[in-house]
């Protein structure tokens, strides 16, 4: 045979285009491979693969190609084993109906390895193999002769029957994926997972000795809402986490018999669908299969549905009609992709959208029901007060708290407050309803129907108010870790800024006025700005300008270890009180002194002796009255706030022990801790923020004694 040449014709940017460059990743690759297994009527494709390896090894136990085969079919490129004049519709053993379509796939390994041994036998034919390098096939196309791959040694293990394919010189970026995540997307891109080995039409992929098999999908066994066009292949043991399950009509054309199969599903969290082992490939993917292979990769995008129920949807639809052999080839080079304005592709998107819509109905409906049911686990408060509920009332309580627990969040916390804000919305809204009907009803009712609205209002306001508090003792512990780690004064410095009812209970909502800040910089720097050293010599940490109802105010905050004279506080009291009325008096405000008052945060007290019967708070006091000066210390500020605000606390919840309850299980309003580094992990979201103070609250907590 040494006269006889393997001959291959293709012109360069045939190759490029339809081979190196067509492909961009390990899978597309060998699915072709894989394809070509199936079509040659193989029972078995084995892949050796090795992420970090030299080379890759296909072996698959098919009808195996002569010499004639090689050159005639293998090395022909554009080769159409359809054609009534080729190997026509079925393959020649099993009939099966061929994969393959264009006759280019072969070109794939190129853009995966620059050097190709294919060693085959065909039973009862001698034994051929051949190698083509990239570099060779690229010089001799690029000079317009045909290429010749060399003949090579046939290995001495080639079994009776069959192909073998080495790769070689890999492209590092497309074969570095890792055999878990070639598993998973072979095994998503066949459906070829019904094994039976008694059956002589048998196929399976093996990959480093091991099957693919349904679990390597992945998806399955997340799935937690199942459909199927018509009865599902997918044993119910794959898929264990499996709720609730439906059927869908997959008629497309009646007349023309054009049907759809297969199935998808959703999963509890979007989350289940991403792999960090995997970036490149997402679960969340419906690929479209024809004769088990794919025709059409992600269409979810195409069908312009609900974004939500999308981001929750996996599966694999098949649609023998999209490749008929009746009619025109409508996929890709790559089979990647459909020709978009064919008609069987226009009704292939319109017919999956509305099933999905449908599909959609079933889940929008079931998914709240199955999560209000694990309340019972997760939050049995929560599910205990929706029972409570006037009947009513109880149907619009559960169908809110069912909207809650199906709402697709990845992390807990945001539906702790979402929880909280519903069912306090509730109870107001359900009050205003109660009331309306009063009011219309007023001449004829009775005072037992009024006594029972009142206690509810008076339970909701505790409620709401007991959720302040539960806020404001976050914001005390807060401070008072802050204080504990003194060296971290600047965190601490901006938790007492936004909490300024700390220092006194009547500054609700004081009011910043950056214009006004900087006019005191500006005006009187040497006062109001000083420099950093300075500043250390006066052992402050900041100094604050804030408005409160009508009065300005300067809040100068020192460093918790600085000892204090009760005079150099005085002269620097004087400073400022003279500094601002200046300031007020050159941007047009007039002010006599009253409406100022400077006030100091001390770490540790000032001891100012006794005067006669005066203590020393008495005479600091009365020193710093001149100036409309206070002294406030952080551990008796802590002591006085914590006390009332705790004490009182504990008292609604124990006079609204229905309410309280369910609202306590979901936690403080807003989680506030610091982290190794003492700054406000997570900023807390103060509940006076959105329900104003009640003259009660100002009641409650008196001013705190310097």
């Amino acid at each position: 045979m040494s006269d006889q040449q393997f001959e291959m014709n293709v012109d360069l940017a045939v190759l490029q285009s339809l081979g190196i460059n067509l492909y961009s990743n390990a899978a597309a690759v060998l699915s072709e491979v894989v394809a070509n297994a199936w079509d040659a009527d193989a029972n078995e494709i084995s892949i050796t693969w090795s992420a970090n390896g030299e080379e890759i090894t296909i072996q698959d136990d098919g009808i195996g190609m002569s010499f004639e085969d090689l050159n005639r079919k293998y090395l022909k490129v554009g080769y159409q084993k359809r054609s009534p004049n080729n190997d026509g519709l079925k393959s020649p053993k099993f009939s099966r109906p061929y994969m393959g379509r264009k006759g280019i796939g072969k070109l794939s390994v190129f853009s995966l390895a620059d050097d190709v041994t294919v060693a085959t036998r065909k039973e009862g034919d001698q034994a051929q193999a051949l190698r083509i390098t990239r570099d060779g096939l690229e010089t001799a196309i690029g000079g317009g002769e045909a290429y010749h791959p060399s003949s090579e040694p046939v290995p001495a293990d080639l079994p009776t029957h069959g192909t073998r394919i080495i790769l070689r010189s890999l492209n590092s970026k497309r074969a570095g994926v890792t055999v878990k995540a070639l598993r998973r997307r072979l095994a998503r891109r066949f459906d070829v997972m019904q094994y039976d080995p008694a059956a002589a039409d048998r196929f399976r992929i093996v990959i480093n000795g091991e099957p693919i098999g349904f679990a390597d999908r992945e998806d399955l066994a997340r799935i937690e809402y199942f459909w199927s066009f018509g009865p599902s292949s997918i044993p119910e043991s794959e898929t264990p986490k499996v709720r609730q399950r439906w059927q869908l009509d997959g008629t497309v054309d009646q007349e023309r018999g054009w049907r759809l199969g297969g199935w998808f599903g959703t999963v509890s969290a979007p989350s289940d669908l991403q792999d960090a082992e995997d970036a490149q490939e997402s679960l969340r993917n419906m690929i479209i299969m024809a004769r088990k292979r794919p025709i059409q990769e992600g269409i979810l995008d195409q069908l312009h549905f609900n974004k939500i129920f999308g981001n929750y949807v996996t599966g694999q639809i098949t649609a023998e009609f999209l490749d008929s052999d009746d009619d025109s080839d409508i996929a890709t080079s790559d089979r990647q992709r459909l020709i978009e304005d064919d008609e069987r592709v226009t009704l292939l998107r319109d017919t999956l959208r509305e099933r999905f819509l449908e599909a959609e109905r079933h889940w929008s409906e079931q998914r709240p029901k199955d999560k209000f049911k694990d309340l019972l686990a997760d939050y049995p408060f929560v599910h205990d007060w929706v029972e409570h509920r006037g009947a009513a009332h109880r149907g619009a309580a559960r169908k809110l708290v069912q909207t809650i627990a199906a709402l697709p969040l990845e992390d807990e916390a945001p539906r702790r407050e979402l929880f909280r804000a519903g069912i306090l919305g509730f109870e107001r809204i359900a009050l205003d309803a109660t009331t309306e009907d009063l009011n219309e009803f007023a001449e004829s009712v009775r005072a037992d129907d009024i006594l029972p609205m009142l206690a509810s209002q008076r339970s909701l306001e505790d409620a709401l108010y007991a959720q302040i508090l539960r806020s404001r003792v976050a914001a005390i512990d807060q401070l008072e870790r802050l204080i504990d780690k003194n060296e971290l004064e600047r965190a601490l410095q901006e938790h007492l800024f936004k909490n300024m009812w700390l220092l006194d209970p009547s500054w609700e909502h004081p009011t910043a006025n950056p214009v006004m800040e900087e006019s005191l910089k500006r005006i009187r720097a040497d006062v109001f700005d000083p420099t950093e050293e300075e500043n250390a010599d006066q052992g402050r940490i900041d100094i604050k300008y804030q408005s409160a109802a009508g009065t300005h105010l300067i809040i100068e905050l020192k460093r918790y270890g600085r000892e204090c004279k009760l005079e150099e506080l005085y002269n620097q009291g004087a400073k400022y009180l003279e500094a601002i009325q200046d300031v007020l008096e050159r941007t047009g405000k007039r002010s006599d002194g009253q409406d100022v008052e400077v006030v100091f945060v001390l770490g540790t007290p000032m001891d100012a002796g006794r005067t006669g019967t005066k203590s020393a708070d008495e005479v600091i006091e009365a020193r710093l009255a001149a100036i409309n000066g206070r002294v406030f210390y952080y551990d008796r500020m802590l002591e006085n706030a914590k006390r009332q605000y705790v004490e009182y606390g504990t008292v609604l919840d124990a006079k609204n022990d229905d309410l309280a309850k369910v609202l306590a299980s979901l936690g403080p309003v807003a989680d506030v801790a610091a982290d190794d580094d003492g700054a406000d992990a997570s900023p807390e979201t103060d509940a006076n923020t959105v329900v104003a103070p009640t003259d009660q609250e100002t009641e409650l907590a008196a001013p705190i004694d310097a």
